[in-house]
């Protein structure tokens, strides 16, 4: 059941802008209360809200009835690599029309080459009082990126790169006398006016639907898995919590492909934000709130990389996790992953109560990994915070690939996770209660 519903959600937010559409409605329909940034804020207790920055992240959160202790947050991210269309993006030439497009974040170039794509995004729309946003999300089959024939590139098979303004440029259309464009096409299937849509943020999506599959069907394969197989397990496990002495906080950022260094990623003041009026809203001082974060604790999820069946050398010697063995914990020595002792024993606890196994991951000592938005929410709101993620394969590829049952064990652990508090304890000593 939770495969078949993340398979829906995954197959409804193809960007961050939808995904963030798709947790809003789920919230909204378990009793969420959206806030406007903009607005005054009163809270009460027993109540649920969220409130969005820039319709790509959010930010979720309850208040418990009685004493509030700190935060337990949990946070993720909803965008993933793939193409932006740029403006005016038509291109002609040799009979044909492509889309001019920039690359975001750090894709795999081969696996965009010959399969049905299509475009998604928001549009601004004009109304007499100024502008408002609308999601646009084609259904068609529109683009494709062509291969170069392997008779006119013979070392295609041998050590091939990519140039993204030559080689990405998706196919839209042959010439013709009478011009289409892109900005035609939305207007046609939203009966939206062309003069009325005055800008768009609009990327490329692999029209390929998420699928199991496998000899006992045992693999999930989709876009979008990293990162937002962990925005589902989260989500899930922040409803399904029950209540306890901390403010449970579900965390959704964007722009992590890029290096979060926007007003709605994890780097921004969002995060900071929301706690401290939060903190406001029960007549916390200062010093209180801080009190709060000291007794606060984070759960930063994003995807690890399994162990590949065909590159075991890639992974280290000895820190081999695998799809369908459980959440991973990731550890860097550079901190790029905020995991440390005190931090990864706590979650320990969590995944031992949820009954849920736990892999370990760091990378090989000779190769530079990524980084993730844990070290850099903590530039803002500094708390306790370990890194995890579900094992996956062909990470940064438009159709990746994970294990069917750790969905689950994500789930059931923030589920335990989220109906905890966290009271520091002084001298290294803390209680998970």
């Amino acid at each position: 059941m939770i495969n078949q519903q993340l398979l829906q959600f995954l197959s409804e937010s193809v960007t961050a802008f939808h995904a963030v559409g798709s947790v809003r409605r789920e919230l909204t329909e378990n009793g969420y209360e959206e806030l406007c940034e903009g607005e005054k804020w009163t809270l009460q207790k027993g109540k649920k809200y969220f409130t969005v920055r820039n319709e790509s992240s959010l930010i979720a959160f309850r208040i418990p009835e009685g004493e509030v202790n700190g935060f337990m947050a949990g946070a993720a991210h909803t965008d993933s690599p793939s193409f932006r269309i740029k403006p005016q993006p038509e291109m002609k030439g040799n009979g044909c029309i492509r889309l001019n497009t920039e690359g975001y974040g750090g894709m795999l170039c081969g696996p965009w080459f010959d399969r049905p794509l299509s475009v998604a995004g928001r549009l601004i729309v004009k109304t007499e009082n100024g502008i408002r946003t609308q999601l646009y999300k084609s259904e068609r089959d529109l683009l494709l990126i062509p291969s170069l024939a392997i008779h006119m590139n013979r070392g295609v098979n041998e050590n091939t790169s990519y140039n993204k303004q030559v080689d990405m440029m998706p196919l839209f259309a042959e010439e013709s006398d009478e011009h289409c464009t892109l900005m035609d096409v939305i207007s046609e299937e939203t009966g939206i006016a062309k003069e009325d849509m005055i800008a768009s943020d609009l990327m490329l999506y692999n029209r390929e639907e998420p699928r199991i599959w496998g000899a006992r069907n045992e693999f999930l394969s989709s876009g979008h898995l990293d990162d937002l197989q962990c925005v589902f397990g989260l989500m899930k496990g922040f409803l399904a919590a029950s209540e306890s002495l901390s403010i449970p906080v579900l965390a959704l950022f964007d722009n992590e492909e890029v290096g979060s260094l926007t007003k709605q990623g994890a780097y921004s003041t969002f995060f900071y934000d929301v706690l401290r009026r939060i903190a406001l809203c029960l007549d916390k001082d200062e010093e209180e709130f801080r009190m709060m974060l000291a007794d606060s604790f984070l759960v930063s999820a994003d995807n690890a990389h399994a162990v590949h069946p065909n590159h075991p050398e890639k992974a280290d010697p000895i820190l081999h996790p695998a799809m369908n063995k459980g959440i991973v914990l990731k550890y860097s020595a550079n901190q790029k992953y905020t995991s440390d002792a005190v931090s990864a024993s706590i979650f320990r606890l969590v995944c031992k109560e949820a009954d849920v196994p736990l892999q370990e991951f760091t990378n090989r000592s000779d190769l530079a990994g990524g980084s993730t938005l844990g070290n850099l929410s903590n530039n803002q709101v500094s708390m306790n915070a370990v890194d995890i993620g579900l094992p996956q394969l062909a990470m940064h590829s438009c159709y990746e690939t994970a294990g069917v049952k750790d969905t689950e064990y994500l789930v059931k652990a923030m589920k335990v996770y989220y109906s905890h508090a966290l009271k520091e304890e002084g001298k290294g000593a803390y209680n998970l209660i």
